[in-house]
């Protein structure tokens, strides 16, 4: 079923053979003897692709079910040792990813020896589920699904230029004054172009004409460091350089929104050792973050 479950996740018997460090005639012999025994066809195989059959969606669907509740009943028998062992697949977001998961792994791994740790950089939401991760961290609004998170710190989301753009161009005073500047934009925004701020008479939303779009927040810090504009981005980017002057918080009357930086996992009745030690150390290292 593991076998199975890797090469229609994998869509090659090649990559499932490196994913479980088995030869691919092993692999390949597993899925012939699971078909013999099921008398039925499980993957179509040609030249160039490989995928279920009707029986094979059926049945890899059954196995994720059981092969997770094996996972489960594992994971239970294991806490009650105190002993968490085996490989985290985890998704984190680029940037923060980078900037500040990156310097904790080391410290993660030396206090949890047995654990190995996968770790993917994404913008995009994943499946947990569907891409077999463990854990994602999240920043920003959660969707309601069926996923458990903890919370892990907050960043608040900043209007910020270089002191030689304003002395240049102006402060602006209001969000209307927006669309008068120079303003680099970060796609991947879920308001896309439209910038919410709260001020003294409430709710605030401007239309910004970006003269850059780019959906990475460091290059979006970097515009702005070389006084190219304004830009809106966490704390947890520009936090050390509006400390250190590098940049300047402008609108300081109109305050943009507050994003919670979460870790999710999959709902389950039981919670992996192994997922549970990473929550608590992450919840313990971000408990006086950095950028604030």
């Amino acid at each position: 079923m593991k076998v199975l479950s890797a090469v229609v996740e994998s869509g090659s018997f090649t990559r499932a053979a490196d994913a479980l460090d088995m030869s691919k005639a092993a692999v390949s012999r597993y899925v012939a003897e699971l078909e013999e025994r099921l008398g039925v066809r499980l993957l179509h195989r040609t030249t160039r692709k490989l995928s279920p059959t009707t029986e094979g969606e059926i049945f890899y669907a059954r196995c994720r079910e059981l092969l997770g509740n094996l996972d489960e009943a594992e994971a239970e028998i294991t806490s009650r040792t105190g002993e968490a062992a085996g490989l985290l697949k985890v998704s984190v977001p680029v940037t923060f990813g980078l900037m500040h998961l990156a310097p904790l792994w080391p410290a993660f791994l030396a206090r949890h020896p047995k654990l190995s740790l996968d770790v993917t950089l994404l913008d995009r939401v994943v499946d947990l589920v569907e891409d077999g991760f463990d854990m994602a961290v999240r920043i920003g609004q959660l969707s309601a699904s069926t996923l458990i998170s903890r919370k892990l710190a907050s960043t608040r989301m900043v209007l910020c230029a270089s002191p030689a753009y304003l002395l240049r161009r102006g402060e602006p005073a209001q969000p209307g004054d927006l669309t008068q500047h120079d303003v680099i934009s970060y796609s991947l925004f879920a308001s896309g172009e439209n910038w919410n701020f709260t001020g003294p008479g409430g709710e605030v939303t401007v239309k910004v004409a970006p003269r850059m779009r780019t959906n990475s927040g460091d290059t979006c810090r970097a515009a702005a460091l070389h006084d190219q504009g304004l830009i809106l981005q966490p704390t947890f980017i520009v936090g050390p350089d509006l400390a250190q002057g590098l940049l300047k918080e402008t609108m300081p009357g109109y305050r943009s929104v507050e994003l919670g930086i979460n870790a999710v996992y999959p709902s389950r009745k039981f919670v992996s050792p192994k997922v549970r030690l990473l929550i608590d150390f992450l919840v313990e290292a971000f408990a006086r973050p950095a950028w604030e």
